[in-house]
């Protein structure tokens, strides 16, 4: 491996809660186990809809948190607060001055159930009907204050959106906040729930999505010659970033270390993705981790199992890294958990490092001969890698990768 040019950073704390469960434990384990998480919607707001499968989280976070808390917050405010307190927990509540403790929470959309159903409440009842908590709870920064205020953290609570490469990007930013010496401790990563009929048929008549209404745990298949588009999920993954040396003065339990991360914009497409912006994203992580291709053991690919995405992102890892990374694609078990996306396959990343184990890629059946990638099929792999390498990209052309290396 080269020698590190920029400071490093420990990965001390996972939470999420996701179509395979409601922590991180579960969710590893079905991702293990090559469970699905995507399943028919039976509500009847969707019977009319052209796509009527997402993944949903098993557990309603509502009741996670309890009545009284969750009738003030959007559903992603209370993913990202179920996510933040396991996050904090299994980081061992770090010992931090409140003003060395920073959040980074984004969004892709943010509050959009709650602007839709307080709209529905104002043209049918009046205004006298909208909820006072509406804005709050509308907010894309609703996440991240939250658990600002739920943390007590005076360092920042920042809120990047940037479509679905906005988890990734959290995660970035927290990095240059410690690396910057502006904080100790960093909660970063995404949530995100905009299952709805306005967001499925927006992206039901882009041609984004899969119609596989009669088959939600075969709809999400990337790499596989017939995927035909993503499938949305919902939920919030969330990890604790510190100091180094932060971390080894309080005897942290450290999973994985963020060595890098390079983010870049396209300036190509609204939608359409752009194989050199992607390439660059990669190789400006990493430099940043001071890494050569080669240490690059495992790429967990953005994929999200659209016809032309996932071709151009094996062109974009062929070009940055090469074709010899083991690449795995959990989206074809989780969904497309948009803003909450990369910072899912970060943790996925880190426990595939941390455990030696690399989860299958579901669905893949017939994979695309066009894909000239490494992709683990079958069953998980098994192994050691020093180095894993997450991909993160969303509609306006916003590209994020980050490097991760053992603890």
């Amino acid at each position: 491996m080269g020698d590190g040019i920029r400071a490093r950073v420990s990965v001390t704390g996972l939470g999420a809660i996701t179509p395979l469960g409601a922590d991180v434990d579960t969710t590893w384990a079905g991702l293990l186990e090559g469970r699905s998480g995507i399943r028919l919607i039976e509500e009847d707001w969707a019977e009319s809809l052209p796509v009527r499968i997402a993944g949903r989280l098993p557990v309603d976070p509502a009741e996670v948190l309890g009545r009284v808390t969750a009738r003030r917050l959007d559903r992603c405010q209370q993913a990202a607060l179920v996510a933040a307190r396991e996050a904090w927990a299994d980081a061992g509540a770090p010992g931090v001055e409140p003003e060395r403790l920073a959040v980074v929470i984004g969004t892709g959309v943010g509050g959009v159930l709650t602007t839709l159903s307080q709209n529905e409440i104002l043209e049918r009842s009046g205004p006298r009907r909208v909820s006072p908590y509406t804005v709050p709870m509308l907010m894309p920064n609703g996440p991240a204050a939250v658990v600002s205020i739920e943390l007590g953290a005076r360092g920042g609570a920042h809120t990047p959106v940037s479509a679905c490469a906005t988890g990734a990007e959290a995660i970035a930013m927290g990095l240059d906040l410690i690396r910057l010496g502006r904080a100790d401790v960093v909660v970063a990563g995404g949530a995100e729930a905009c299952v709805h009929a306005l967001t499925l048929a927006g992206f039901a008549q882009a041609k984004a999505v899969s119609t596989r209404n009669d088959a939600p745990r075969e709809a999400s298949r990337p790499f596989d010659v017939g995927r035909d588009g993503f499938v949305l999920g919902e939920g919030s993954a969330l990890v604790v970033l510190e100091r180094e040396e932060f971390a080894a003065a309080r005897g942290a339990r450290v999973h994985a270390t963020l060595a890098g991360a390079g983010v870049t914009s396209d300036a190509f497409h609204i939608t359409a993705a752009d194989a050199a912006g992607q390439a660059r994203a990669m190789r400006l992580a990493l430099a940043d981790a001071g890494l050569d291709a080669l240490d690059v053991g495992h790429v967990n690919a953005h994929a999200t199992s659209t016809p032309t995405g996932d071709l151009t992102e094996n062109a974009s890892i062929a070009e940055a890294i090469g074709t010899h990374p083991a690449v795995t694609a959990i989206k074809s078990m989780t969904g497309h958990l948009c803003g909450a996306a990369g910072s899912l396959g970060a943790i996925a990343t880190v426990l595939a490092l941390r455990d030696g184990v690399i989860p299958a890629i579901r669905n893949l059946d017939d994979p695309d001969p066009e894909v000239k990638l490494d992709l683990v099929a079958g069953a998980p792999r098994s192994g050691r890698w020093a180095a894993g390498l997450v991909n993160s990209f969303g509609f306006g052309g916003h590209n994020a990768s980050l490097v991760f290396t053992t603890a």
